[in-house]
């Protein structure tokens, strides 16, 4: 997968979000987001999913625009701000649930991600139930599940403890592994640097500066 950001812009009001953005993204590297909150991180994202209208400039993915010739990526994996789930539906039910609409995914499928993102695919609490860290490991487990060739992850660590942050660690290199183009945002600099492969800083909805992480060039 290829994407081809030609110069977007979105405002809101007075505020540009997004100013004059153009980048160059392809499957097989881990691009990492930083930047101050407000920046611009998750509303770049969000136009790359195909949830934000922009104002001019298009996305291409694949020598297709996006809201041309499609709405949204066709295999797009994502968790942007708070993930969001039937409250009263467990862990299993909701990936049961959000799975049955592609139906390419079976129940084995649904136990193994549960299990790999540290929650049990027996335990029947309702989602309303979950603490913080669960709901965010749930969240990952709904942007991993149909092994996406496009995995976009905002602040993936939230709420999560040490092992939790280890996980997420995993879980991308397994993902860049496996070609997926991968793009996250993350104010933890250490994190970034352990698992991408070009930091792009964002300020004031422009890329300030983008830079190849030479230490992850063999990972």
């Amino acid at each position: 997968m290829k994407i081809k950001i030609n110069n977007i812009n979105k405002r809101f009001k007075k505020h540009d979000v997004l100013n004059q953005i153009s980048l160059d993204m392809e499957s097989g590297n881990v691009y990492g987001f930083c930047g101050y909150n407000g920046c611009g991180k998750t509303m770049l994202m969000r136009a790359i999913c195909g949830l934000l209208k922009l104002d001019s400039g298009s996305i291409i993915i694949d020598d297709k625009q996006m809201k041309k010739d499609f709405d949204f990526p066709e295999n797009l994996g994502f968790l942007i701000e708070n993930p969001a789930f039937l409250e009263d539906y467990s862990g299993f039910q909701n990936l049961k649930f959000l799975t049955g609409i592609k139906n390419k995914t079976d129940d084995e499928k649904i136990r193994d991600t549960l299990i790999k993102v540290g929650l049990n695919p027996e335990d029947k609490r309702k989602y309303k139930k979950y603490s913080l860290g669960m709901k965010q490991r749930l969240g990952i487990a709904a942007a991993v599940i149909e092994e996406p060739e496009l995995l976009i992850l905002d602040e993936p660590t939230n709420a999560l403890d040490t092992e939790g942050v280890r996980m997420v660690k995993n879980i991308i290199k397994e993902e860049k592994k496996k070609n997926t183009l991968v793009i996250l945002a993350c104010h933890d600099k250490i994190f970034l640097n352990e698992v991408s492969d070009v930091f792009i800083e964002i300020e004031y909805g422009k890329i300030k500066s983008i830079e190849r992480n030479m230490q992850n060039e063999e990972v």
